[in-house]
């Protein structure tokens, strides 16, 4: 019950408690034992052959300095939930290297509409081949479930769940709370939760931040990810966009790369201003 209040209180803007740790200090340049290898590997990672339409987005998405935030280090293994067309998998899977794991998580759309169910569903049966494709390495290495298939010899093993731009569509579809339940029983104990997502501004109205529009305001998702057995131990700038006024009536997608309502005008803006959060799980 107290997960339900909160959760309604965050998308309605109730009043709530004011999080001190938003203001926590910025973990990956807390953490001096980064490994001397992981810089490297990651930039090797990053001059592996990619798409020309996907280098052109890391001046929007910083991948190197979002993965150091997240704490990402090659070993790991590492849950990307919704991977979609693979934008971070040609990362993370030359990055995390022969001895980490990559796995793709799609949510459970068992219950879902048909649109759902065409986005989300069988990722096990499709999506090994493809991130081979993308990646060199054998599709038996690649992990890739739906949340309703994952095998109970994963709960409690993975090191890092990331979720880029995804926050709103669980949101609007319903599955939230479902979803980021699965996802603690996934981590280790001291497991980490980075998450990447559109951002309103912090008093956008409440009719404008239920996912419909892509954006979020970061207060809510902080309160949402509390409620769900997360403790917030760091924010980053990283991908933050000021020129993004955060407030067009067709959502983050008048904005590049979709820009759905053609104006030229948006194209100078860029992508989206974006919260970069880090989580803990709270046992």
């Amino acid at each position: 019950m107290r997960r339900v209040l909160v959760m309604i209180a965050a998308i309605f803007g109730l009043s709530g408690p004011t999080w001190a740790a938003e203001e926590a200090a910025d973990p990956a340049a807390a953490d001096a034992s980064v490994c001397s290898a992981c810089e490297a590997a990651l930039e090797l990672a990053l001059a592996n052959p990619r798409r020309a339409e996907d280098r052109q987005r890391d001046a929007y998405r910083h991948p190197a300095q979002t993965l150091a935030f997240f704490r990402v280090r090659p070993g790991m293994t590492v849950v990307d939930y919704a991977p979609s067309g693979g934008w971070y998998t040609r990362i993370l899977v030359p990055y995390l290297g022969t001895d980490g794991r990559y796995i793709g998580l799609n949510p459970d759309v068992r219950q879902g509409d048909e649109q759902q169910k065409r986005y989300f569903a069988g990722l096990g049966e499709t999506f090994p081949a493809k991130a081979a494709e993308w990646t060199g390495v054998s599709a038996s290495t690649i992990g890739a479930y739906n949340s309703d298939d994952l095998p109970a010899a994963l709960y409690g093993t993975v090191d890092r769940v990331v979720v880029f731009r995804m926050m709103h569509n669980l949101l609007r579809m319903g599955m939230l709370d479902r979803e980021l339940d699965v996802i603690h029983r996934l981590l280790k104990d001291d497991g980490l939760l980075g998450i990447e997502q559109h951002r309103s501004r912090a008093d956008a109205p409440a009719a404008y931040v239920d996912g419909s529009k892509g954006y979020l305001r970061q207060a809510d998702v902080v309160r949402l990810l509390e409620a769900h057995g997360f403790t917030l131990v760091g924010t980053s700038e990283i991908n933050a966009n000021p020129a993004d006024s955060a407030d067009h009536p067709e959502g983050v997608w008048e904005l590049p790369p979709t820009l759905r309502t053609k104006r030229e005008e948006l194209k100078a803006v860029g992508e989206s201003d974006r919260m970069t959060l880090l989580f803990r799980k709270r046992t």
